[in-house]
């Protein structure tokens, strides 16, 4: 084999190890809190997010997020300036994107009649911000 596909493999499978593992997600939730909150001691901050994650893997509550519940109904209300109550899928599911949700119901209650209310989508969105900032690997 050459030097050449040798390296290769090597990228390869690095790569799978940091995508198996959440690293590159991990450090970018890290990142991301870190630049939002910009705490004095950020050590300090970043040592407490890791604790604060490594408590939510054993309890499945709590993951650090950097959305709570008022964001993500301001997003809602962004996406209806009227105030009909509900959006579109299509807003429901760009939205989701936006947050940086992941594994969140492509087609909640309502999208048969394409009209997601604030209910849903908060839900949705809170259950795939978890999913999204549950930075570990689960065997």
């Amino acid at each position: 084999m050459s030097t050449q596909q040798e390296s290769r493999l090597r990228s390869e499978d690095a790569t799978e190890y940091l995508n198996k593992h959440r690293v590159l997600d991990l450090f970018n939730s890290l990142t991301a809190q870190l630049i939002y909150k910009r705490p004095d001691d950020p050590k300090a901050f970043l040592i407490e997010t890791l604790e604060n994650l490594q408590k939510s893997r054993s309890t499945k509550v709590n993951y650090p997020c950097l959305f709570d519940e008022s964001n993500i109904q301001a997003v809602f209300g962004m996406l209806d300036p009227t105030g009909r109550g509900f959006i579109t899928v299509k807003q429901y599911q760009e939205a989701m994107i936006t947050l940086g949700a992941k594994d969140y119901d492509q087609n909640p209650h309502g999208s048969d009649i394409d009209r997601i209310n604030l209910d849903t989508f908060t839900r949705e969105a809170k259950h795939g911000l978890a999913n999204a900032s549950a930075t570990f690997y689960e065997a």
